[in-house]
């Protein structure tokens, strides 16, 4: 039977060899789209929970009765929990969890490992956050990338150009400059800062190789409910005499305060890990700087920290310096 002239057919043909450039580039325009849209969401709802999940610790922790291992054994706890939801839940149960086959032997010990790390990476933040400004913790933090080229060397024997290593100055000398002017410094926030950085790094730099036999919220889910068992001695010695009646008990007021925390803390772990797989280690890396930036200025402004010029221009250096090697090391390396 002869095809009608004008059907749907004879359309899409002439669509085809006439505009098929146009469709197609449409079609491109279209995914580009959606994809800064969606990094835009999840960038912007990582920023959120990051900006929750810090400034509730900070709250937290400066209320009476507030107190750091609770509050990391909470975040760890409800992030297990809210993990097992997603790689079990939405399954039924039925699917295996690729890393806990036969063909991953080292799989107890890697957990073990990387969740000691969380683990003492949350308590490090939480006891920097009750001794110096949230403003100087970030700051601190800010400086992760002279830890990343050094573990990363010693972990995975990557070696870093001169020129990266040279940007990097700008940060040293910022952290010192904020260090020395800092109103609010303290010896035991300032190492406990530096500690969660030097962890965090060697933990980021150990995960990678880990994702080569799990996938990302498998090792989420992994690795917090590791962190969980092993701070299962801080559970008993700061829950237990609450238990037993014999120490002072959390009212409802710091029980709602540690719920809303632990789900901040859990979200802000799930968006970043979308906004990871939306962008490039370096992009990411970029956006990490700015968020830490944008927290930096809006917890001087909220909590109404003392700051002076010394201590601004620190942090300026830092962020520009961070900026700076993120810009270097996608040039030479």
């Amino acid at each position: 039977m002869a095809q009608k002239r004008g059907s749907k057919e004879d359309k899409r043909s002439f669509f085809v060899d006439m505009g098929g450039t146009t469709m197609s580039n449409n079609a491109d325009a279209q995914s580009g789209t959606r994809y800064y849209l969606a990094v835009g969401f999840w960038m912007g709802a990582w920023y959120l929970t990051s900006l929750c999940t810090l400034f509730m610790n900070k709250i937290i922790l400066s209320t009476p009765g507030g107190d750091k291992y609770v509050l990391g054994v909470t975040q760890m706890s409800m992030t297990a929990m809210l993990g097992a939801v997603k790689v079990y839940g939405f399954s039924g149960g039925s699917s295996q969890p690729k890393g806990a086959t036969s063909e991953y032997s080292t799989f107890r010990r890697d957990m073990f490992l990387v969740g000691m790390m969380r683990g003492v990476t949350v308590i490090l933040g939480l006891i920097s956050l009750s001794h110096v400004a949230v403003s100087f913790t970030e700051t601190v933090k800010s400086s992760a990338p002279l830890f990343t080229v050094l573990f990363a060397y010693l972990i995975l024997g990557q070696t870093t150009p001169w020129q990266v290593m040279i940007a990097l100055i700008p940060v040293m000398l910022g952290l010192a400059v904020s260090s020395a002017t800092e109103i609010s410094f303290d010896r035991i926030g300032f190492f406990a800062a530096i500690g969660n950085n030097i962890v965090d790094c060697v933990q980021n730099v150990f995960s990678k190789k880990l994702l080569n036999a799990l996938t990302p919220v498998q090792l989420q889910f992994y690795t917090s409910c590791a962190a969980a068992v092993i701070q299962l001695p801080m559970i008993l010695y700061t829950v237990g005499p609450q238990l037993l009646g014999k120490g002072e008990s959390i009212d409802r007021a710091m029980m709602q305060m540690l719920f809303i925390d632990g789900l901040s803390f859990h979200a802000q772990s799930v968006t970043a890990y979308y906004t990871m797989s939306l962008l490039s280690p370096v992009s990411q890396s970029v956006a990490n700087t700015l968020k830490r930036a944008l927290l930096i200025v809006l917890s001087i402004i909220y909590f109404q920290n003392e700051v002076g010029v010394y201590n601004i221009l620190g942090v300026t250096i830092v962020i520009i310096g961070v900026f700076s090697y993120n810009y270097t090391r996608r040039i030479f390396q």
